[in-house]
């Protein structure tokens, strides 16, 4: 087969998740600057490409003097079944490896945050190594609880945990990504991708050529160091990158330790093409999260009842080929297998006080009147006899997570050409299961002055109704099918339809090990359809609009703890409950973009505007009794606004600007519990139809530029804006908001030779004190040890990180 010639703006994406994008993508990493034409070998050519310059991600094409800059979106299996961008009827997002290098960071959060408009990062836990990545406020969050809305891919394999859907961001290996698309509503990607998906393809021995090692250290005990070696010999390829962080953190009891791996194995021909990726990673935080607002005044690195702490593991493998059958047909598959571990140790507030019938005596939950009774689990123990009388009692909460996730994908395209007209077909079928142990338990202690829980060696047991506080054991069992076709038909050289669908069927089955009160079995379908069209306005201007569905099955989490009248401690203790609802999530979005040719460089842009309403949508509701929770179908939500973005590139200059705007709203009325200040005397609010959903800021506001000040010494410089959002447990949106920041950090680098290069970066130069999360607490749970009086102020939020120095050396050979 001979090269192809492939003019700017067809550049081939990618639309079903479940392959390896990453292998067959010979085109640049996603928004870096390309030539008007390029000449692209066939992704499965077999013949030896000219060596890259050292570190390149890619292939080195042959280009002419004019450039354009462009912007890839979602996720491909191959190039030959990609989708031509403009012909992509929704939003395109595309952070490529340049972007995410621009950080100077081993956290993917923070390239997503800066380049693409919708996107902003939320720190629940407290800690910046697991953070909440929002996306018109939709949520992909490590925390077990939170309600998901985005599905995540790593070359192709879904990486939501099988338990809770969470997604672990730290597990992903940074300097080994290629790129990472924000893919608007599709139900291609399957389950749980309600506002999209995130696809992050990773880098091979194809298109990543030479050896780079780069450490940098700075501002509270930061110290981080990455390696990655890439090579193609004939038709064989292999890379590996390995990756390290030490981080002291910003608060107190907050040091983070990470060590990832991450490898690939290539083989290709002229017809087919394969790929063996492994990883492994191990690593610890200390989680500090949200904090009274009255022990920050005094101390921006306060923490409230720790410890706090979380251990991630992960192994996985992941097989991946593609055969062209003939010139038209290509058959593509994968084979996944992840193994990941969680444990958790987390200090509370408890429950526990003494027996209103016999003070003496201490009772789970006061209103037990009876002590020694089996429904308060204490087993009568004395008060005295065990903990001081001026003790204050706390909790330690301990859990496990052990889950075993399989698939496989098979995919079939067609480029035929149909009635005379360019088409494009696709067909598939993916099947995942997966196998979760849990367990919890929680070990009753006492609180010291620093708000640090110490454990006594008496656990807590069943209590029964109406509240379980473990000990929980726990075998969930999930299985994922889906079947799709997409398809995609040139009406004339200008116009394009593309439409499609994908039926899911999810069975989820519980398994108590120690009772039978978890027990349980559910079973979810749907078929989500999805239609739009784009048209090219002219060679510089492309119109875009589409509609699509897609479905989320509740959790084995979720299922296990939704009844308001038998809550759960949050992530930890589970108790069998009615069956929740799937939610359903439609969405319509309408845009343009466009690029233009320049004196000073080039020109690309976009804006666009989307509405997605959810069904019987879900939300973590607060029990009147603090810590716990449970989880409520809460009728109709929506989430509408607008997105614009502008980038402008030349040989000396790299700016780009954006603004967008999320409108989140209930459409139904509610009764929830709450411990706002605001709450009745029953500890209800009240929703009504038009109030804004809690922890989605309404505005964001991006810019950055780079500049080059000469062909060795480069500056630059980004800013974000984010407006207020209401407080977590202020549904009903009568307490004063969350404020509003910004913050503005500086970097510049200077090449050295052609090996090494020396870089520093300054972040929050202005040392701007703000929160990204905020919720309320229950002020007469633990004392105000600074004035032994219980607290006044019932917010609590999560600080974000002061002005930081970072500096560092990277060598390139």
């Amino acid at each position: 087969m001979g090269a192809r010639v492939r003019v700017v703006g067809t550049i081939s994406i990618c639309l079903v998740p479940g392959l390896d994008c990453a292998q067959a993508q010979t085109a640049p990493a996603a928004s870096e600057v390309l030539p008007a034409i390029e000449v692209v070998a066939p992704p499965t050519s077999a013949r030896p490409a000219a060596r890259p310059a050292r570190g390149s991600t890619a292939s080195q094409p042959v280009r002419n003097v004019r450039r354009v800059f462009v912007y890839p979106t979602a996720p491909t299996p191959t190039a030959r079944s990609g989708v031509d961008v403009d012909k992509v009827p929704a939003a395109v997002n595309a952070v490529g490896a340049a972007q995410i290098a621009r950080t100077d960071s081993l956290n993917i959060a923070d390239a997503l945050q800066q380049q693409v408009p919708g996107v902003i990062i939320s720190d629940t836990t407290g800690n910046p190594f697991m953070p909440d990545i929002q996306f018109r406020g939709f949520v992909a969050s490590p925390v077990a609880g939170t309600p998901q809305g985005l599905a995540v891919y790593q070359n192709g394999m879904r990486i939501n945990e099988a338990f809770g859907d969470t997604v672990h961001w730290d597990l992903i290996p940074t300097a080994a990504i290629r790129s990472v698309t924000v893919v608007t509503n599709n139900p291609a990607f399957g389950l749980n991708a309600l506002g999209g998906a995130v696809n992050v393809t990773m880098k091979d021995g194809f298109n990543y050529k030479g050896a780079e090692i780069n450490t940098m250290g700075g501002s509270f005990g930061r110290i981080q160091s990455s390696a990655q070696y890439g090579k193609q010999v004939d038709n064989f390829s292999v890379y590996g990158a390995l990756e390290g962080v030490r981080d002291n953190g910003y608060r107190n009891f907050s040091e983070s330790a990470i060590r990832r791996f991450y490898g690939d194995v290539g083989y290709r021909t002229d017809s087919s093409e394969f790929h063996l990726n492994v990883g492994v990673a191990k690593n610890n935080f200390g989680a500090s999260a949200a904090v009274p607002v009255e022990l920050l005044q005094k101390d921006w690195g306060a923490t409230y009842t720790t410890p706090q702490t979380t251990d991630n593991r992960v192994a996985y493998a992941n097989l991946t080929g593609k055969v062209e059958v003939t010139p038209t047909w290509t058959i593509e598959g994968s084979a996944r297998v992840r193994a990941f571990r969680q444990k958790t140790v987390d200090g509370n507030p408890t429950e526990t006080k003494p027996c209103i019938g016999d003070p003496t005596l201490l009772c789970f939950n006061e209103e037990d009147t009876v002590p020694g009774a089996p429904a308060n689990g204490l087993n009568g123990v004395q008060l005295a006899n065990t903990f001081p009388t001026d003790a204050v009692l706390g909790q330690i909460d301990r859990t496990t997570t052990r889950s075993t996730t399989t698939g496989v994908t098979l995919q079939a395209t067609n480029t035929d050409q149909l009635f005379g007209h360019n088409n494009q077909f696709m067909v598939g079928t993916s099947f995942d299961s997966g196998v979760t142990r849990f367990g919890a338990s929680a070990e009753l202690g006492t609180i010291s002055p620093n708000y640090v829980v110490s454990g006594s060696g008496i656990f807590l047991g069943p209590s029964g109704t109406p509240i379980s506080i473990g000990p929980v054991s726990l075998r969930a069992t999930n299985r994922y099918t889906g079947l799709y076709a997409l398809d995609t038909f040139d009406v004339t050289d200008r116009f394009s339809i593309s439409g499609g669908g994908r039926f899911n069927y999810a069975s989820i089955n519980l398994q108590d090990l120690i009772g039978t009160d978890l027990n349980g079995s559910h079973t979810f379908s749907r078929f989500n359809p999805m239609i739009g069209g784009t048209y090219k306005v002219t060679p510089e201007l492309t119109a875009y609009a589409g509609y699509s569905e897609a479905n989320r099955a509740p959790t084995p989490l979720e299922l296990a703890c939704a009844d308001p009248a038998r809550p759960c401690i949050v992530a930890a203790f589970l108790i069998a409950d009615p069956p929740l609802k799937q939610v359903v999530s439609r969405t319509v979005e309408a845009g343009f973009r466009g690029t233009k040719e320049l004196t000073i460089g080039t020109l690309g842009w976009k804006v666009g505007g989307f509405r997605a309403t959810n069904a019987d949508d879900i939300l973590a509701i607060p029990s009147e009794l603090q810590g716990f929770g449970y989880f409520q179908n809460v009728g109709r939500t929506r989430r509408q606004g607008i997105e614009a973005q502008v980038n402008l590139t030349s040989k000396t200059l790299q700016l780009y600007a954006s603004y967008a705007l999320v409108d989140a709203r209930f459409l139904d009325p509610l009764t929830l519990d709450s411990h706002s200040p605001f709450a009745d005397a029953d500890g209800k609010i009240h929703v009504v139809p038009g109030n804004r959903i809690p922890a989605i800021p309404r505005n964001r506001v991006k810019l950055g530029v780079d500049y080059s000040i000469t062909d060795a010494l480069k500056v630059g410089g980004d800013a974000l804006f984010v407006g207020s959002q209401y407080f977590v447990g202020d549904e009903s949106n009568q307490a004063a908001r969350l404020p509003g920041y910004s913050v503005f950090n500086l970097h510049a680098s200077y090449q050295i030779n052609k090996t090494f290069q020396l870089y520093g970066r300054v972040d929050n130069i202005f040392d701007n004190r703000y929160a990204t999360y905020g919720t309320f607490f229950d002020t007469g749970a633990v004392p105000n040890f600074a004035t032994g009086a219980d607290f006044t102020d019932p917010r609590t939020i999560s600080p974000a990180r002061p002005r930081a120095f970072y500096a560092g050396l990277k060598a390139t050979f």
